[in-house]
């Protein structure tokens, strides 16, 4: 039976209090970021996409230093044709990837960075730029700036707090990759709930709004990205459910296969048009020019040649022009869709072999596939389309998700349905397996290797998450390997197909202990493996395990009952090899080590004797192992110190950052509040509040600043943009606060005497309506009254006599503060209750006595229910009226069930409205 996740439908009905926290998804490319936020704030979406600065809905991959400063996303990208060797880019794909395949890599891109090799077989970036100059940044630190890019994207859009996020991955990631990542988040501070294949966020989106009741289906996923294309098989189905008592039809999926292409992408188009209109440009010049050694020229061609695929794909031909390609030379050209199309040929079947694999491994024919789903920038060119349809035996596409965003909105429902707090209506069971095989591999003293020492663990789309158990007998140390299961498919760039080690210590102690106890079978050792959501498989436990057979004296069962009862009922009888306490080891194991066993407790009986007899007991026992992970190259993991390094890194690098936007706020500020001051000071209001003396000097102050804005104020901090911000205010409060009075006063001094009015009706209709209330705090509120009206009338014939460039007799802050005291002095007053006449008990007890017997039990069942309900007693305020009309009735329903003799007593208790 499918492990099934239940998986949210946005915007539907939410089964859990809104928290002010939200989660996100992360789908990290080659070459761009796309970030989905979770949110539960009342007016937005559940589920969105989070836009960049510069309102786009994904953002460049890339991490510049430049200027001494750290650019990311879209500043980063702004650079890239000046300042080639200074952005990073590709960062995903060269994660965990040896130092020769990301050197390879980025010849064929024509991308010039300086890296060198690390301690750990990988590659590390040189920095050259200002601070940075010298300094040397690994894969990881990179893909950690970018993921804490998308975090800041998430949080700015969602505007709370973001930490929880899932992350996709394509299917071809290898261990070493998918851990890579995971150390990279942890670098971003993020929590990664999981990792995702990329063909599962894209079934997610595709089959959430679905209903698949009414028949199965199979449907492809075809995904051709920037640099890797993959096509993958999903199953849809529905199966029924109980809830709340009722069947319900839950929908759900099933990755069958994934077959890929890890260097096949829309850049090999992309290359293919570099490549022509390279050496068309050389062709022009001449004089044995070759622009492919300028690095800066193929920025800036490369990223002229990206818009120019793009307009083939809508138009049947494209200009392309570069200003200043090479030694300020410019390059113009034109080229159709059919030569674009005919450089590219042999890529158009190469498209095709991952979409022929998987039906091929499937047995499906063409014509039981319910839909091939096109996902990924790169299907959007016309000729893989038609090549596709051709292939398919289809006349149109099958286009139903977003080609950019299905797969991060897809990977949102998934982190929405592993938080803690976010929970939807709208069922989904998810199904996704391995992508690899794995095998086991054992290797250490007295180990032969044969098919024991190397057994398939994990066959290839195993579901995730799995556990496995392996066991062996064996009574020395050994070393455990976790390997590929074939040679033939290994991650890009990996050349052995080992990625973990491990050293299992103890055993060859354990043995040597034990070895002369009465043993009922060899010592072996228990081996569990687990294959995480994330797909990422490890060795977590190791346990020896020890089966001991010994005589021990029991209690006799066939004991009389006098004997019987003497006996202690905690004694165990003979148990088989199941768990039990460490009280049946006493004998055992004496150097007080952790040891499980199989046997129950035994407590001593009391001291009576008894028949005993001899039986013959088997204990079991499971030692822990130790486990070391050994494992090396580019596949291991940061260590602990490393990692407390690169963190120390990143925050200074965050710190930096947010002093430059702080700096770059304030320069900001600084500016608006100059221009807008001095446009305001040029209007008639503000010559009724301010001298033209006092004008005159705060536009020359005005001046000052702005010219030092644009000299000095150029490489200024935020400290010294703040003071002289602070020293404009100073001047210009005054000024600003007059101009504000001269409306606000105004209209508070009307709204006072306004209200001031009404008091004079509210206690008008208190003295007619209210008698109850106290005349001292009636006359209180008058007095205040009194009191506001003479001080507001005073005031303003202060105010009268005081120039408007001089500070107000009295300001709107002060009139409204005298307001809101009045009314809370009114409002106490308003809320003293019509206090009850009090009743004397006599008058309730007589009326009751007068009703008879039968009333007497009906008061006593009343008074029971009145003590269930916590009901106030019948003195606690309600007036005769209410008390006899209650009793009245408690008695004709004492008479009307009378006849059957019964009391309720155990009626349900209500709550008091």
């Amino acid at each position: 039976m499918l492990i099934r996740l239940v998986i949210l439908l946005l915007a539907f009905s939410l089964l859990s209090v809104p928290s002010q926290s939200a989660v996100s998804s992360i789908d990290l490319g080659s070459e761009w970021l796309k970030v989905a936020v979770v949110n539960l704030i009342p007016g937005q979406s559940p589920i969105s996409i989070a836009i960049n600065e510069m309102s786009k809905r994904k953002s460049p991959a890339l991490v510049s230093f430049h200027a001494d400063t750290r650019l990311l996303g879209e500043e980063a990208a702004g650079i890239i044709a000046r300042y080639p060797h200074k952005v990073y880019s590709q960062l995903r794909d060269m994660i965990g990837k040896p130092y020769k395949h990301v050197k390879q890599l980025i010849n064929i891109l024509y991308l010039p960075f300086q890296i060198v090799e690390d301690s750990r077989g990988g590659v590390s970036f040189k920095v050259d730029d200002g601070e940075n100059d010298g300094k040397f940044y690994s894969v990881e630190e990179l893909l950690a700036m970018i993921f804490s890019y998308a975090v800041n994207l998430a949080e700015f859009h969602s505007k709370v707090f973001v930490k929880d996020s899932v992350i996709t991955v394509p299917p071809y990631f290898g261990q070493v990759e998918r851990k890579g990542l995971l150390q990279a988040a942890e670098l971003a501070g993020i929590n990664v709930l999981a990792l995702v294949n990329e063909h599962s966020g894209a079934a997610l989106q595709y089959g959430i709004d679905k209903d698949f009741s009414n028949g199965s289906r199979h449907v492809i996923f075809y995904d051709m990205g920037a640099t890797t294309t993959h096509a993958s098989l999903v199953y849809f189905s529905a199966y029924n459910a109980k809830e709340f008592g009722k069947t319900v039809s839950v929908n759900q999926f099933q990755v069958k296969d994934v077959r890929w292409d890890p260097e096949l992408g829309g850049q090999n188009m992309e290359l293919r048009l570099v490549e022509y209109f390279a050496d068309e440009f050389n062709k022009q010049v001449g004089d044995g020019v070759d622009v492919r050694k300028s690095p800066k020229a193929m920025a800036k061609l490369k990223k002229q040649v990206k818009r120019t695929k793009e307009i083939l794909s809508a138009n049947t031909a494209a200009p392309i022009s570069v200003e200043s390609l090479y030694d300020d030379r410019d390059f113009r050209s034109t080229i159709t869709r059919e030569k674009f199309e005919e450089l590219c040929e042999d890529l158009w079947e190469k498209s095709l072999i991952p979409l022929k694999e998987v039906l091929t491994q499937s047995g499906l024919k063409v014509d039981e596939i319910y839909a091939v789903e096109l996902i990924g920038g790169a299907t959007r060119v016309p000729k893989l389309q038609a090549k596709l349809q051709e292939y398919l035996g289809r006349t149109e596409p099958d286009r139903h998700l977003d080609a950019d965003e299905a797969i991060v909105l897809g990977a949102s429902l998934l982190a929405a349905n592993l938080s803690d707090g976010i929970k939807l209506n709208r069922k989904l069971g998810m199904l996704d397996g391995s992508s690899y095989g794995f095998v086991v591999e054992l290797d250490g003293p007295d180990l032969v290797k044969d098919d024991s020492t190397r057994q398939l663990l994990v066959q290839r789309m195993k579901k995730l998450p799995s556990k496995m158990f392996r066991s062996i007998i064996h009574n020395k140390d050994f070393e455990v390997s976790l390997a590929y299961e074939s040679d033939d498919l290994l991650p890009p760039g990996v050349t052995s197909p080992v990625f973990a080690k491990y050293d299992v210590s103890g055993l060859t102690d354990t043995s040597e202990k034990y070895s002369s106890r009465n043993l009922s079978s060899p010592i072996k050792a228990n081996l569990h493996f687990s294959l995480s959501r994330s797909g990422i498989l490890s060795l977590y436990r190791a346990d020896a395990v020890i089966e001991i057979t010994e005589w021990v004296e029991v209690p006799k069962k066939n004991l009389t009952v006098k004997n019987a009862t003497s006996s202690s009922p905690n004694i165990s009888l003979e148990t088989g090899a199941g768990n039990s306490s460490e009280g049946g080891n006493e004998n055992l194991h004496s150097d007080g080590g952790n040891i499980n066993s199989s046997n129950s407790t035994v407590e001593e009986p009391n001291i009576i004797d008894q028949p005993t007899e001899k039986k013959l007991k088997k204990r079991t026992f499971w030692i822990p192992l130790k486990i070391v992970e050994k494992t090396a190259g580019p596949g291991v993991s940061l260590s602990k110190k490393a990692l407390a390094e690169c963190k120390a890194k990143l925050e200074a690098l965050d710190k930096k950052d947010a002093e430059r936007r702080r700096t770059a706020e304030l320069k900001n500020n600084l500016e608006s509040y100059i221009y807008a001051t001095k446009e305001k000071l040029e209007t008639a209001e503000f010559e009724k509040i301010s001298t033209s003396e006092e004008r005159e000097t705060f536009i020359v102050k005005l001046d000052e600043v702005q010219d030092w804005l644009y000299m000095d104020g150029e490489d200024a901090i935020a400290k010294e943009f703040q003071e002289r911000l602070d020293s404009l205010k100073a001047l210009g409060d005054p000024i600003f606060f007059r101009f504000k009075e001269l409306t606000a006063r105004s209209a508070a001094v009307e709204y006072a005497k306004k209200y001031l009015g009404e008091v004079q009706q509210i206690v008008h209709d208190w003295e007619k309506n209210k008698p109850w209330l106290p005349k001292d705090r009636v006359d209180e509120v008058l007095k205040d009254a009194d009191k506001f009206n003479s001080w507001l009338d005073e005031k303003e014939n202060e105010q009268k006599e005081t120039s408007e460039f001089s500070k107000p007799a009295f300001t709107s802050q002060e009139v409204y503060a005298k307001i809101f005291n009045l009314q809370d002095k009114v409002s106490s007053i308003k809320r003293i209750p019509n206090p009850k006449p009090k009743v004397e008990k006599k008058l309730v007890k007589n009326e009751t006595e007068s009703s008879g017997e039968g009333r007497k039990d009906s008061d006593s069942t009343s008074e029971d229910k009145t003590s269930q309900t916590g009901r106030p007693p019948s003195d606690s305020g309600s007036t005769y009226e209410e008390k006899t009309s209650q009793t009245k009735k408690s008695t004709a329903e004492s008479d009307g069930s009378s006849n059957n003799n019964k009391v309720d007593t155990d009626a349900e208790p209500h709550e008091e409205l």
